[in-house]
């Protein structure tokens, strides 16, 4: 079973085997207001646990995504280039940023759970 999990700073990751999907949250998103740009990494870059992984920009702000585990970069997502908006609509799904070959699994148990960030966000 897949499960997502949560960093305080309002980053997602669902990984299932050695490979994750992450993302900013709805929370996030909505904070943020209308996503205009998304900065993507280059793939086969390395990232530990906490790095700026990726920038994306709203008409309120610009911010920095970390990455919720260590990692390499094995995929980004493309469409984000020409359809920043994506992150609005489907944060959690077409939205996603990039795909992450996991370093070490067990950074996983430091995230939050659905109901722990729940609590935090509210």
């Amino acid at each position: 079973m897949t499960e997502t999990r949560y960093t305080k700073d309002h980053e997602w990751i669902r990984v299932d085997g050695e490979e994750g999907v992450m993302g900013i949250t709805a929370y996030a998103a909505e904070q943020l207001g209308d996503v205009v740009f998304v900065e993507l990494p280059e793939v086969g870059k390395t990232v530990k646990q906490g790095d700026e992984l990726a920038v994306v920009e709203s008409v309120k702000a610009a911010s920095e995504v970390y990455a919720p585990v260590s990692g390499e970069v094995v995929a980004v997502n493309d469409v984000l280039e020409g359809e920043p908006g994506k992150v609005n609509e489907a944060p959690d799904g077409e939205g996603w940023f990039v795909k992450l070959k996991v370093a070490d699994a067990g950074e996983l148990g430091a995230l939050m759970d659905d109901a722990a960030y729940k609590a935090h966000t509210s």
